[in-house]
C-alpha cells in the first residue's frame, strides 16, 4: 500500500512556503510517498501554477478545512503530516491535525515569528523544522534534506 503525506499549507503570505512545499513533495516522491496538498484556494493555485505538468504535486489537492473535516470523520488519514506554520492560525491547524491524525507529525516553521512559533510547536509535536526565513528557501531545504534519516522512509 502506498504511503501518503499531507502537506498542510498556510495562507501564502510568505514566498518561501510554495517552493519549500514543492521541494518537500519531490523528496517524498523519491521515497515512494504520495504527497497530498491541502490549503486555501490561493495556496493551492500557487502550487498548481508553479508545477503545471504535475511533476512534483501529482497527488491530490484538497481544501484545508475539508481535509480537517475528513480527518475528523475518519474518512481519510495520512502516514505523515507536514504542517506549514507561520502564524497563530498555523499553530491551530497543527494542533487540530495532530489530534485527528495517526500520522507522524512534522511542523515546518518559518516567517518573522519563527522562534516564538517553534516553541509552541514543540509543545504539540515531536518533529519541528524551523528557520526564520521569508524569501530564501535554502535553510528549510537543508532541514528537509535531513528528514529521511529520522522519518524512517
Amino acid at each position: 500500500m502506498t504511503k501518503t503525506a499531507l502537506l498542510a499549507l498556510g495562507c501564502p503570505e510568505f514566498p518561501v512556503q510554495t517552493s519549500t512545499a514543492i521541494y518537500l513533495a519531490y523528496k517524498l516522491q523519491k521515497h515512494g510517498i504520495t504527497p497530498v496538498f491541502a490549503g486555501n484556494k490561493s495556496a493551492l493555485l500557487l502550487v498548481k501554477v508553479a508545477d503545471p505538468k504535475r511533476h512534483y504535486c501529482n497527488g491530490k489537492m484538497m481544501n484545508l478545512d475539508m481535509t480537517i473535516g475528513a480527518l475528523s470523520t475518519r474518512n481519510i488519514d495520512f502516514d505523515f503530516c507536514f504542517v506549514f506554520v507561520h502564524s497563530d492560525s498555523g499553530i491551530a491547524y497543527l494542533a487540530s491535525i495532530h489530534a485527528l491524525s495517526k500520522g507522524k507529525m512534522v511542523a515546518i516553521v518559518f516567517g518573522k515569528c519563527a522562534e516564538e512559533l517553534t516553541e509552541q510547536c514543540k509543545n504539540i509535536c515531536e518533529h519541528v523544522l524551523a528557520a526564520p526565513v521569508i524569501h530564501n528557501p535554502l535553510p528549510l531545504k537543508e532541514l528537509i534534506d535531513g528528514v529521511s534519516t529520522w522519518l524512517h522512509v
